[in-house]
């Protein structure tokens, strides 16, 4: 007689851990720069990429381009092996991990002889930086759930927003006295304080009795789970069409301001003011999303970027994208990071939310397919690159527009989220 299959459980939202025992403010400061790991290694590296070009691949600009979404690309595999880690062996060895192959793949960027290597040490770079991506938002989710964990996320994110901010003048800084590859260096040393901050001020938030073996056939199973639930997926496609414009406009950014409008030497400081807005807008996200909830707010920043985008690229078709204002494109480049603000934390927070004591894999399977995903989307329309904003800002419009319709199709149970 066959035994009849029993459909699998649904993992438990399991009860939250008291309030962190370093307190709100330095938990809060201390994610939000094991997060900033990312910002910073992307963001650093923007006023670097004319003299890499000039260095490396003179004979075609667009290629350097690929530093970022090289870098995107690792972290976006990473993820989805990271969650699981930090499920199975606890939170801190996770980071503890990443920082060791973080700090190797740094070093070999820095000795690197052409492109090619620096780009596969860069791969090798955002697999590390992985670590500094997930294990945060399941230590958030550890110690908070719902609502409060939208509010804690917005607050992480708009501290991390200040690096965003810097990352750029910084990297120029670096640059003048140290060349391009002295970023790798001070990139080691930012990971590694982070990395001490954690080891030394928190106590391991995953115990024993919580966490899940780490096995093939686990694995594939729990990302069977969380995959199962409807609103990790709608989540998953909406975050992976919004990083999309982000990824694309990082990294067509600079080109854009140095030959589109000849303001390279500015470029730092304009990118600093776009970035703190979108730390602004992560506050007011998070005063906000208690009364008005996640999904509204998505909905709000989506209709506001693709009105914008539609009246920006109206004028550029009348202009020529290359007549376009510059005070036009720093306006529709700063919407693009409020987008981010808006949508980003309150998307995480609805995917991780059923999770429970799969918040690692859940956070690893929703950031994996998301980051992959956005850099296949990604790519093209910043290597479309002809001078003007305009392939990017077509891109971004339609980008958007899917990912609002696909908010449409969120359960019913999540739509007041």
């Amino acid at each position: 007689m066959t035994e009849t299959a029993q459909p699998q459980a649904a993992p438990q939202a399991t009860t939250p851990l008291a309030e962190p025992a370093i307190g709100r403010t330095e938990f809060i400061a201390l994610m939000a720069m094991m997060i900033a790991t990312v910002a910073f290694s992307i963001d650093a590296m923007l006023p670097a990429l004319p003299e890499i070009t000039a260095e490396l691949s003179a004979d075609n600009p667009n290629r350097t381009q690929l530093l970022i979404t090289s870098f995107v690309l690792g972290m976006g595999a990473g993820t989805l092996f990271v969650g699981p880690i930090s499920d199975a062996f606890g939170r801190k060895p996770a980071v503890v991990g990443g920082a060791a192959l973080y700090c190797f793949a740094s070093l070999l960027a820095w000795a690197a002889p052409n492109l090619e290597l620096v780009i596969a040490a860069r791969v090798l770079q955002g697999l590390a930086a992985s670590a500094a991506r997930v294990v945060p938002m399941a230590v958030t989710r550890d110690y908070f759930k719902g609502r409060g964990m939208a509010r804690i996320v917005s607050f992480i994110m708009m501290v991390f927003t200040l690096v965003p901010a810097i990352a750029p003048l910084a990297g120029s800084v670096v640059i003048d006295f140290a060349g391009w590859r002295g970023l790798f260096a001070v990139l080691v040393g930012f990971v590694l304080i982070s990395t001490l901050w954690l080891v030394l001020r928190v106590p391991e938030p995953l115990p024993r009795d919580r966490r899940t073996p780490f096995n093939a056939r686990a694995l594939w199973r729990n990302a069977g789970i969380v995959l199962a639930h409807p609103a990790v997926r709608i989540s998953t496609l909406a975050q992976t069409l919004c990083l999309s414009v982000l990824f694309a406009s990082i990294s067509s950014i600079h080109q854009i301001f140095d030959v589109t409008y000849d303001r390279a030497e500015s470029f730092p400081l304009w990118f600093a003011a776009i970035a703190l807005l979108s730390g602004g807008f992560s506050l007011i996200n998070a005063a906000l999303v208690m009364r008005l909830g996640m999904r509204r707010l998505i909905r709000v920043a989506m209709v506001g970027m693709i009105a914008l985008s539609l009246a920006v690229l109206g004028l550029g078709l009348v202009t020529g994208g290359a007549a376009l204002p510059f005070w036009v494109y720093v306006v529709w480049q700063g919407g693009i990071f409020v987008h981010t603000a808006m949508t980003m934390g309150n998307l995480n927070a609805i995917a991780l939310e059923p999770m429970g004591h799969l918040a690692g894999t859940a956070t690893s399977v929703f950031s994996a397919a998301a980051t992959m995903g956005s850099v296949v989307i990604a790519i093209p329309i910043g290597q479309a690159f002809n001078g003007t904003p305009l392939p990017l800002i077509i891109g971004a419009l339609l980008a958007i527009s899917l990912a609002f319709l696909s908010m449409a199709f969120m359960p019913e149970e999540e739509r007041d989220a």
